[in-house]
């Protein structure tokens, strides 16, 4: 696991795509965990502190200590961190914009189960920014070519699948989204890209030190199957401070 940064308080690290960040009875089956990897990697325990989906990488901030897992944890809870996201979506985004749209909670079958089906909608809020655009001589669904756009994504509240379900929202789906996006788009990004990820990667992460105060600015590059992409729709120049080979 590609440590980020490190101190005798936190760690942050480089997540993985297709890697859970801890362990639960319902993934008996499953044998890699951010959480269990990095324990073991620093022989320390550590405290997750947020979320990131299990098709998303990037980066995942954890406290090395009880108390600073409460401190980072009502940072978090009082959007007092910033996050920074990039995506690539289908079609052309024009223009950025604020995307201001409630979502109703996902529940999980299993895990879920006993929560309240009938709780509505709370508010969700996204700023997003095009970066890049292309267009493939590729024929996905009726047209003769697509279209896509690299986007930086900033949520302000923190919804479960708030970025992929906004971006649905105004009919921009990021690709490889099983869950909301267009299933004909991601089909074809792994068929003629070879890249059957989930395109949503946490890029940076800006805080105030939990012990210290000092500002903390964590960034992680793209993985291997990202910078195919890149390469493939001439857009490596766009952010190279995101370039380079994580995980092997």
């Amino acid at each position: 696991m590609q440590i980020l940064y490190q101190d005798e308080h936190l760690i942050a690290v480089n997540k993985p795509a297709g890697w859970l960040v801890h362990r639960s009875w319902l993934d008996r089956h499953e044998t890699q965990f951010v959480m269990q990897t990095v324990r073991d990697q620093i022989g320390q325990h550590v405290f997750t502190v947020h979320r990131l989906d299990r098709p998303t990488s990037g980066v995942l901030l954890m406290a090395l200590s009880s108390e600073v897992a409460r401190t980072l944890s009502q940072q978090f809870e009082l959007h007092q961190v910033q996050k920074t996201y990039h995506a690539v979506v289908r079609g052309y985004v024009l223009e950025g914009g604020t995307i201001d749209y409630a979502l109703t909670e996902e529940l999980d079958k299993l895990a879920d189960k006993h929560a309240n089906p009938d709780k509505g909608p709370k508010p969700a809020v996204s700023h997003y920014q095009p970066l890049a655009m292309v267009e493939m001589p590729v024929a996905i669904g009726r047209y003769a070519t697509s279209r896509y756009s690299l986007v930086e994504l900033k949520p302000q509240t923190g919804r479960k699948h708030q970025l992929r379900r906004h971006m649905v929202h105004i009919r921009h789906p990021i690709i490889g989204d099983t869950a909301h996006g267009d299933l004909r788009q991601n089909r074809g990004m792994a068929q003629h890209f070879a890249c059957p990820r989930l395109m949503l990667h946490a890029s940076h992460l800006q805080l105030a030190h939990p012990v210290s105060g000092e500002p903390l600015h964590i960034s992680a590059s793209w993985d291997a199957a990202w910078q195919g992409v890149m390469a493939q729709f001439g857009w490596l120049d766009v952010l190279p401070e995101l370039v380079g080979v994580e995980f092997p």
